[in-house]
């Protein structure tokens, strides 16, 4: 597949999906329509699909004007359709859906809302994981628990280590951040801040990133508990450095 990172709003990422084999394409978390059919305009690429991985007007903005400007079928998570109108098809867990050739599992993963969902490619080793796990940090509990979110993250930290994770956010260096504190002697931590400081000083995005990268340096994946992801998460929502 290929995968084109849009950048929209002031963090936000998009990805714009093709298969090349059938040529059809997708577009995962529109905020906004308009970059997202220039981006696939410039290729020549036509939309056919919308996949939401949950609700926020930042991830499905841009359902409708897409969906009117390509005839694109929205696909959404079950338990979240009455706040996704646009959607055509309501999937769960285990189900199933292709782009093509490509074929992705649907994994359901609560906690930052009710009915959050994933979409895993496991053949071509691809996750679009929306709020769920970010690049050193995980999403807000917004409409879940703790024990929730340390049931999604455990179940993440068994993918392949090879998985690349594409995450909705650009928050990798205030994820780093509170990293280095909540694991002062990590180095992998500072090693990969460095890093990430470096790329943002020039305006470089810093996802996707992988499993492996993430169980190296990302806490809440770390995480050995229901009682210390939810220490992390209160303490991360709190934090100003």
């Amino acid at each position: 597949m290929e995968i084109v990172r849009i950048p929209v709003l002031n963090d936000n990422y998009v990805w714009l999906v093709h298969e090349p084999e059938s040529r059809e394409t997708m577009v995962v978390d529109p905020a906004l329509a308009d970059p997202v059919l220039a981006q696939a305009d410039a290729r020549g690429w036509a939309i056919s699909a919308i996949w939401n991985t949950h609700w926020h007007p930042d991830h499905t903005g841009g359902n409708a004007a897409i969906k009117q400007a390509t005839g694109a079928t929205v696909i959404a998570p079950a338990a979240e359709a009455e706040r996704i109108p646009t959607a055509d098809r309501l999937v769960g867990e285990g189900d199933v859906v292709r782009l093509g050739t490509a074929t992705a599992t649907v994994m359901e993963v609560p906690a930052h809302t009710a009915g959050h969902i994933a979409y895993h490619f496991a053949d071509c080793g691809a996750l679009f994981i929306g709020d769920t796990l970010f690049a050193m940090g995980c999403g807000r509990l917004f409409e879940g628990t703790a024990a929730q979110m340390f049931a999604n993250m455990r179940r993440l930290a068994a993918l392949p280590a090879e998985t690349t994770v594409y995450c909705a956010h650009e928050y990798t260096q205030s994820n780093g951040r509170f990293a280095r504190v909540a694991e002062p002697d990590n180095q992998a931590i500072l090693d990969r801040m460095a890093a990430v400081d470096a790329m943002r000083a020039v305006g470089d995005a810093t996802v996707p990133t992988s499993i492996g990268i993430e169980l190296e340096t990302n806490p809440f994946l770390r995480a050995d508990s229901v009682e210390t992801l939810a220490q992390l998460r209160e303490a991360k929502d709190n934090f100003k450095g």
